[in-house]
C-alpha cells in the first residue's frame, strides 16, 4: 500500500492499495464523522448510479471495519487522473452533470431520512464561529507571529465582504428549504475522477446530505475552488448534461454564502492553531487568502449575495 496526500480531513488517512493479481483499491481510515458517506455510495450504486463506487463489503457483509474508534473501508480504485489534475473533455464536464442529475434522482429511503444531515442545517454554528475568530483577529494586526498578522490584515481588508455574507446567511435562512433529495454535498472537482471516453467517478462520500439541488450545484456555477475556477463553457457543458435545471437563485446564494463561511472560519482556527505544525498552518492561511482572493469563494458568494439584492 502506498499512502495518498489528497484530501484535507485530519482526521482520515487514504491508501492506494494492489493486491497480488494487480486489482487496486482505496484504503481508507476515518476517525471523525460517521458512515454515512459510504451507507450512501453503497445505496447508490446497488440502484445502478454510474460513477459511484460500492464500498466493498467486509466478510460478514458490513460496509466497514471498526477498531479502536476508527473506520478502515475499502473501496475499488477507479482512476488516478482527478478532474483537478485534467485536461477534462467536453464529454468529462457533460458526464459530470449527468452523474448529478442521476445522484439527485433517487429516491430517499427511510434509512437515509433518518442517516442524512439537512444540507445547511448547522448554519447558526458557522455565522456564530466566523464571528469569533472575526473578534480573535479584531487586535492582532500587530501580532509578533507574522502569520497571524497577515490573517488579520485579510480579514480587516475584507470586512464588508463578511458582514454582507453574515447578513445574507441569516436574512435568507428560508431559502435554504427545498425538495430535498440526496446531496454529494461536496462535488468539487478535487473529488472528480476521469476516466477514458468521458467516464468520471465521484468520490469521498463523507458530507452527504438530504437538501435542494442546489448545494450541488452550486460546484458548477462559477465553481468553488480559488484555484480551479470553472468557465462559462464548462458550466454550460454541465447543466447540459444535467438537463432541465432551473437554479433557485436566492437559495444558490444562500448556499453559497454557507460554505463560504465555514472554510473561511474553518481554516482560518487552522491557521492560528499553535499546536499544530508550521507547514499546516501555512497550509491553512494559503487557503484562506484563496477563499478572499477575487475567484475565491469568498468573492463569489458576495457577488451573488450583491447580485441578488440588484434583482429585488
Amino acid at each position: 500500500m502506498d499512502e495518498v496526500p489528497y484530501g484535507a480531513d485530519l482526521r482520515a488517512r487514504l491508501w492506494r492499495g494492489e493486491t497480488g493479481d494487480g486489482a487496486r483499491y482505496a484504503v481508507k481510515v476515518s476517525g471523525g464523522g460517521t458512515p454515512a458517506g459510504l451507507i450512501v455510495s453503497a445505496h447508490l450504486a446497488e440502484r445502478g448510479v454510474p460513477g459511484v463506487a460500492a464500498p466493498v463489503r467486509t466478510r460478514d457483509g458490513r460496509l466497514y471495519a471498526e477498531r479502536d474508534g476508527v473506520r478502515l473501508s475499502v473501496v475499488p480504485w477507479v482512476s488516478d487522473l482527478r478532474a483537478l489534475d485534467g485536461p477534462m473533455s467536453e464529454a468529462h464536464w457533460r458526464a459530470y452533470g449527468k452523474l448529478l442529475a442521476a445522484v439527485h434522482a433517487v429516491p430517499v429511503t427511510g434509512e437515509l431520512e433518518r442517516l442524512l444531515p439537512g444540507g445547511g442545517d448547522a448554519y447558526p454554528s458557522i455565522v456564530a464561529a466566523t464571528r469569533d475568530v472575526a473578534e480573535r483577529l479584531r487586535d492582532q494586526a500587530d501580532s509578533g507571529d507574522p502569520l497571524v498578522a497577515d490573517l488579520a490584515a485579510h480579514w480587516a481588508a475584507h470586512a464588508d465582504r463578511m458582514s454582507t455574507l453574515l447578513g445574507g446567511v441569516e436574512r435568507l435562512a428560508a431559502h435554504r428549504s427545498g425538495p430535498a433529495v440526496v446531496r454529494h454535498g461536496d462535488p468539487h472537482l478535487g473529488n472528480l475522477l476521469l476516466g477514458p471516453n468521458g467516464q468520471v467517478w465521484l468520490i469521498d462520500w463523507d458530507d452527504a446530505v438530504l437538501a435542494p439541488r442546489e448545494c450541488d450545484l452550486m460546484f458548477v456555477v462559477g465553481g468553488v475552488l480559488a484555484f480551479a475556477p470553472i468557465t462559462p463553457g464548462q458550466e454550460r457543458a454541465v447543466l447540459a448534461g444535467y438537463d432541465a435545471v432551473d437554479i433557485d437563485a436566492a437559495r444558490l446564494a444562500w448556499f453559497l454564502a454557507v460554505r463560504a463561511l465555514d472554510d473561511l472560519s474553518d481554516w482560518t482556527r487552522q491557521a492560528l492553531d499553535p499546536t499544530a505544525s508550521p507547514d499546516d498552518r501555512a497550509t491553512a492561511a494559503r487557503i484562506v487568502r484563496g477563499l478572499v482572493s477575487p475567484v475565491g469563494l469568498v468573492t463569489l458568494a458576495d457577488a451573488a449575495l450583491r447580485d441578488l439584492a440588484g434583482r429585488r
